[in-house]
């Protein structure tokens, strides 16, 4: 009875977690599909068009002219410009008519979202290229791919051209206040970094005159668009992403747009206040973050297993500390997260800034939260795991190895660094691994110690020292967690909170697969050890 009690409870843990794994996966997956979209006529005359989003049953009172248990529809109308709102809800008993029209089109903007209906009309100025729905996708797709070239120039500028310049101007700027500091403000060195800081702000005028130049040639087009119900928009070609026909795409085109779309969100940032757009910064802040843990994590909690295994006298002392360390894997995440803004940010980060960075005070630069920080509070908060795991891998290595290494005249440090440690690596990865994926989702951490909702610029670039630890940086837990509960449109970020959702368990899995990995070729390799 007793082992189908313990069967039972095992097949209850898969089936939830399965059961989780299946409602990511659906809604994640789903978001990248290519909807059709379907137009409604209702009974007063009135037309809905959007994508259908779901259908449910509502029970009425008795005092409601519906009839009891009357269904109703969501669609996600877009047009929010238009509408003030992204989705609507009607009644089936109010359907006269459904269908779906195959010359509607999806405009992808950058601003404002989705917009469905027809081209009424684009224009260059006052002279009109196209009228008309078909006329006008035939002088689009040039316009689009035009503008998506422009657009790229000024992304391009911005980044590097105007990105670089940027960096010199503070570089040269903290020079001048470490002159100031010295004492050397009127030496004729400060004469040839002013020289220098005017030379740049020259270069940064062409820069700008070069993005005002290319921002009015994405204003040059205009495109007139109207809904199904008629009401009409008008806005720039340059503020589309793309079009295209959804009731009109066979099987193939839709599949190459969903692998569009799913690349396009791993590989772009985000637009709409992280609605949509991309997750990259999210992704590589995450995978950073990580990595710079586990650099951190490994080393301290190894020598402190390795000094508590091997070298510590076993006694109350020792026990004491194993039941601390213990204790301190259970405390709440949050109170590491208030330890790394007073120790490592106040404390640390703000006397290194005294000591090395003064030129840039009151501006803090270590003194404030960033990745170096929030890695090394995750490290702090996984220590123990580490610790207990490698106690274990230790313990598992087999006494005869020790042995046999020092009658063979090794030292013990020859013995640990040659023999045991090789063994014990298994142990020590599967705390690696349970670090990391403890670490990957947490937030509250995080949020006090460097994440943000939207980074400037990624840790790492092309300017010298390439690696910035001191920069914020944005997270996939965090992401979910300001796209699901801060967003002013909490409907509309809903498909893309559980496509984080599902990339972020897509990045566990992967970082533990790699860590899995290496675990099995060091157990073929010390198959002695029986961890």
């Amino acid at each position: 009875m007793f082992i189908w009690l313990c069967g039972g409870a095992l097949g209850l843990s898969l089936l939830m977690i399965g059961g989780l794994l299946v409602v990511i996966l659906i809604n994640g997956m789903g978001y990248f599909w290519p909807k059709d979209l379907l137009q409604l006529t209702l009974n007063d005359g009135s037309v809905v068009l959007g994508e259908w989003v779901a259908t449910e049953t509502i029970p009425n009172s008795e005092t409601s002219a519906k009839p009891k248990g009357h269904e109703r529809i969501q669609l996600k109308v877009g047009n929010r410009d238009l509408y003030g709102l992204d989705f609507r809800w009607v009644d089936r008993a109010d359907i006269v008519n459904e269908q779906y029209p195959s010359d509607v089109v999806v405009f992808e903007r950058r601003e404002w979202g989705k917009f469905f209906g027809r081209i009424k009309q684009i224009q260059e100025g006052e002279m009109s290229l196209a009228s008309g729905n078909a006329e006008g996708m035939t002088v689009l797709f040039p316009l689009l791919e035009r503008t998506n070239g422009i657009q790229a120039r000024i992304d391009a500028i911005e980044k590097e051209e105007i990105g670089e310049l940027n960096h010199l101007l503070e570089q040269t700027r903290l020079q001048l206040r470490s002159l100031e500091m010295s004492g050397q403000s009127g030496t004729g060195e400060r004469a040839a970094i002013e020289e220098q800081v005017q030379k740049l702000e020259e270069r940064y005028e062409v820069q700008n005159r070069a993005l005002i130049a290319l921002y009015d040639e994405l204003k040059r087009f205009r495109m007139t668009v109207i809904d199904v119900a008629g009401e009409e928009q008008t806005f720039p070609v340059g503020t589309l992403i793309n079009a295209w026909f959804p009731n009109s795409l066979g099987v193939g085109a839709k599949l190459l747009m969903y692998v569009k779309n799913f690349w396009e969100v791993l590989s772009e940032e985000p637009r709409e206040a992280n609605t949509e757009g991309g997750i990259f910064p999210a992704i590589f802040g995450t995978v950073l973050m990580v990595v710079i843990m586990s650099i951190a994590v490994v080393p301290f909690g190894v020598l402190a297993a390795l000094y508590l295994k091997e070298y510590a006298t076993q006694g109350v002392v020792t026990q004491m500390i194993r039941i601390a360390v213990n204790n301190l894997a259970g405390v709440p995440s949050i109170v590491f997260g208030v330890f790394g803004l007073g120790f490592f940010i106040y404390a640390v980060g703000g006397t290194l800034d005294q000591l090395f960075f003064s030129e840039a005070l009151p501006n803090p630069t270590f003194g404030t939260g960033g990745i170096f920080w929030a890695s090394l509070t995750l490290a702090l908060m996984t220590v123990p795991v580490v610790i207990v795991a490698t106690e274990e891998g230790l313990s598992a290595v087999p006494r005869e190895y020790r042995e046999g290494s020092l009658a063979l005249g090794a030292t013990k440090l020859e013995s640990l660094w040659r023999v045991v440690l090789p063994c014990a690596m298994p142990g020590i990865l599967t705390g690696l691994i349970l670090a990391v994926s403890r670490a990957t989702g947490e937030v509250a951490p995080l949020m006090l110690t460097g994440v943000v909702k939207l980074a400037p610029s990624l840790p790492v670039d092309g300017f010298f020292p390439f690696l910035h630890l001191d920069r914020k940086f944005m997270h996939l837990g965090f992401h979910i967690f300001d796209v699901g509960f801060q967003s002013p449109n909490v409907e509309a970020a809903k498909p893309m909170v559980y496509v984080t959702t599902f990339i972020l368990v897509l990045v566990v899995l992967m970082l533990n697969m790699a860590a899995i990995a290496l675990r099995t070729r060091m157990r073929k390799r010390y198959a002695g050890s029986s961890v």
